[in-house]
């Protein structure tokens, strides 16, 4: 007789590994099914920002959920993962951005996280290699950064630790609903899997899995171009962003400096991504600009990866609306990684227990559909 399971996860990045640990934390069997290995997709090339400071207000209950778990990662998937709480300052190019600053510390305060506004004196004070020209900016002191390259699998081999499922290069071809039972196909194994509840965590595709169900929404993609340079002595503390974005860097515990800015080309259905090399150049040039002592800096390596997009710029999390037991989390938008553990964690309650404390307002896929009808 065919195994049912309690819960199949589609898409093994972050959010998806992260699901299938908490599933089995509450005692449900589960099976997870990834394309090709944890962590390969957007989960295991981005940036590494752990970060609340500057998220729309709707992300922020899975944000501050979230940090609470990046404090725990050793107890829970017995790795930090290189987490670092290091802080994140968000510049201010001019008065109008030091408002806009002004404004999120309020949002932030109200979902419990503290922001610092800091003038102009203050950053050449506390953090002089940045660079001239910035009229102040907010700290967040407890956000900070981690390697994307351990973290979703860390997640999944605890998961299998304690018996979830976890197949790798396994290539969904169909599902179908059969009763309450889905039934999902695989390419390499002439066994469908079974479960009675469906977890689209499939990044980038993820608009695909959810169209099979009727919700259909845009799901465009993106490439951020992310560059390492060689190691230098430790210079920059705090992450470092810039209102509006532009460019992002932090340097790590043995003195890589990570950065990125703009975006390369990827192509979904070929599974290929590529950094562009005068966007590289680009990103180098806003690098320098942002702290001086880059200048002379080598830069050894160039990459980006598949990520994808929804056209507000916020996650899909959530129950699907037409389908029963189908849940959603895809359309990250290039700020997924802080959110992973979370959204896993926040998953695996909607389907077991059909709450969440944690609040999912305004990341429901419905929002789009309202959207569509106010212009009818």
């Amino acid at each position: 007789m065919t195994k049912i399971f309690d819960i199949a996860v589609i898409g093994g990045g972050l959010a998806g590994c992260s699901t299938a640990l908490h599933a089995r934390i509450k005692g449900a069997s589960v099976v997870l099914l990834e394309r090709g290995r944890c962590g390969t997709q957007a989960s295991g090339v981005n940036y590494g920002g752990v970060r609340q400071q500057g998220r729309h207000s709707a992300e922020l209950p899975l944000a501050r959920r979230s940090r609470s778990i990046w404090s725990n990662l050793e107890t829970l998937i017995g790795s930090d993962c290189e987490f670092t709480v290091t802080g994140h300052v968000k510049l201010a190019r001019n008065d109008a951005d030091m408002a806009e600053l002004a404004v999120h510390r309020t949002v932030l305060r109200d979902h419990g996280i503290h922001a610092e506004l800091l003038g102009a004196s203050d950053i050449r004070r506390r953090f002089p290699y940045i660079g001239p020209g910035y009229a102040g900016a907010s700290l967040c002191a407890e956000d900070g950064h981690a390697n994307p390259r351990l973290v979703a699998p860390g997640f999944a081999r605890a998961a299998r630790a304690l018996g979830a499922d976890i197949r790798e290069q396994s290539q969904v071809e169909a599902i179908h609903v059969l009763g309450d039972i889905f039934s999902v196909t695989l390419a390499n194994d002439p066994a469908p899997v079974k479960a009675r509840q469906l977890v689209n965590t499939a990044g980038a595709w993820g608009a695909s899995i959810a169209a099979l169900f009727g919700d259909c929404v845009n799901e465009a993609v993106m490439a951020p171009n992310m560059c390492v340079t060689e190691p230098i002595a430790p210079l920059i503390g705090p992450n470092l962003g810039v209102c509006g974005g532009g460019i992002y860097i932090r340097q790590t515990a043995h003195g890589s400096v990570i950065f990125g800015s703009g975006l390369g080309t990827a192509d979904r259905d070929a599974l290929s991504a590529r950094p562009i090399a005068d966007v590289t150049r680009d990103a180098a040039a806003a690098a320098i600009a942002m702290v001086p002592q880059l200048a002379n800096v080598l830069l050894l390596r160039s990459w980006t990866g598949i990520e994808g997009r929804m056209d507000d710029g916020l996650p899909v999390v959530g129950p699907s609306p037409n389908t029963a037991g189908l849940f959603h989390a895809f359309g990250f938008s290039g700020h997924g990684f802080q959110l992973g553990p979370a959204v896993g964690a926040v998953l695996a309650e909607l389907c077991i227990d059909g709450h969440s404390p944690t609040s999912l307002h305004g990341l429901s896929i419905t929002r789009f559909n309202r959207a569509a009808n106010t212009h009818v």
